[in-house]
């Protein structure tokens, strides 16, 4: 499950509702599920972990190659769908999830970073 730190209540709903809609019916849902289930593998049981460091540079041969052709190409579309995909596989998660901008030496860092959480 995926919790706001502010007010400790359980996140239900992905942001970018029109954008996630759009791209996630391009995606078939074979491929939908090999790509949150590879998330959820990548999650297993850390403690802490960030988005944009999950799925790697290069994203040829791997289940998340279709987010690509769900974007029409676009770089900048895929990282944002890759990013909701990565919330939709934490708020699902049976773990307690929460998530915050940070930075790595003063170096603002481009995904959310999740980390495991007591809920209030």
């Amino acid at each position: 499950m995926l919790y706001a730190l502010d007010s400790g209540k359980i996140i239900t709903t992905i942001p970018y509702p029109k954008d996630y809609k759009k791209w996630r019916e391009k995606l078939s849902d074979e491929a939908h599920q090999l790509i949150i289930a590879t998330l959820s593998e990548k999650i297993g049981d850390s403690d802490i972990q960030t988005s944009s460091w999950m799925p790697g540079k290069d994203w040829t041969d791997t289940p998340f190659a279709p987010i690509y052709d769900a974007c029409d190409l676009d770089h900048e579309s895929a990282a944002m769908f890759f990013g909701l995909l990565v919330w939709e596989a934490f708020m699902h998660h049976l773990d307690n999830w929460a998530f915050g901008h940070y930075k790595l030496r003063d170096i603002p860092i481009a995904g959310l970073t999740y980390f495991k959480v007591s809920p209030k």
